[in-house]
């Protein structure tokens, strides 16, 4: 599973593997919302329990199919992807640091005073000695990648939308919104959509609309110079980052996530598409 950041060249070795994780997809497939089944090493699954189960997953899955929940997407004109309700909320997203490269940033998730997610931490930007990293210093919220039957990616169809908007409360820092698309090539695994959020500080609450066309492609740490809208047919996640590179504490509220559809967003894309 992939948990890397794009931003400000930071090192590209941020890959997080999970263990055995089962996920049975909510009526909806369209939210982020997932029931998740682990099981620890002494509580291992049958070779047939295993089938059983996927293959009842399978069934509901053609039943969903058969229902046309897209049909019912063409005419929405916005759809809730996260929205906090309690404790159980928080297991929906997973925090990602520079730990895993061997920097000392740390970050983690709780529940503010107003009864909403809180990513909190604390910010270093020193670089470890290992000879190879060369920039450190980053805090990444996620959403959980979600699975079907069988283990498969379960993509999230945007294509109805064209606005992300989040409802949060920052503390005056710099962070970045991004959004993760599954893909077919290795080539491009390290792909991602991003955005900056400026966070105003102070006790109020920020309403913030992105237009998915100005979302901008990196890998690996770099903006790419041949740049392409998101795949909305295929995104898998949703995510935060802190990395504006000063030292410190930080501390964000997130209140909910869902994106619209707005008619006045007539562009594709807002950036040149050079050819290369």
């Amino acid at each position: 599973m992939m948990a890397c950041v794009k931003y400000q060249g930071l090192c590209r070795h941020f890959i997080l593997h999970s263990g055995v994780l089962r996920t049975i997809p909510v009526a909806h497939a369209g939210t982020l919302k997932t029931l998740h089944r682990s099981f620890s090493s002494e509580e291992k699954e049958s070779f047939y329990g295993s089938l059983t189960r996927n293959f009842k997953l399978m069934t509901q899955e053609f039943v969903t199919k058969l229902k046309s929940p897209n049909i019912d997407t063409m005419f929405d004109r916005s759809r809730v992807l996260w929205e906090y309700k309690g404790p159980e909320s928080l297991k929906e997203f997973k925090v990602v640091t520079d730990a895993t490269i061997g920097g000392q940033s740390t970050a983690k998730l709780g529940i503010s005073r107003n009864n909403k997610l809180l990513f909190t931490g604390n910010l270093n930007t020193d670089v470890p000695k290992d000879g190879e990293t060369v920039r450190s210093g980053f805090c990444t919220l996620k959403t959980l990648q979600q699975f079907g039957s069988f283990n498969r990616k379960v993509e999230i169809d945007l294509t109805p939308f064209t606005t992300l908007h989040l409802r949060l409360r920052g503390d005056g820092r710099a962070y970045m919104i991004n959004m993760y698309c599954n893909s077919y090539f290795t080539l491009t695994h390290d792909d991602v959509w991003s955005y900056f959020l400026f966070t105003r500080g102070g006790p109020h609450w920020q309403n913030v609309s992105i237009p998915f066309s100005k979302f901008f492609l990196s890998s690996q740490g770099r903006v790419q110079d041949k740049q392409s809208p998101v795949d909305l047919e295929r995104v898998t996640s949703i995510g935060l980052t802190m990395a504006d590179a000063i030292n410190g504490e930080f501390s964000l509220e997130l209140g909910s996530i869902h994106v619209t559809y707005d008619a006045t967003e007539s562009e594709e894309f807002v950036y040149e598409r050079y050819q290369t």
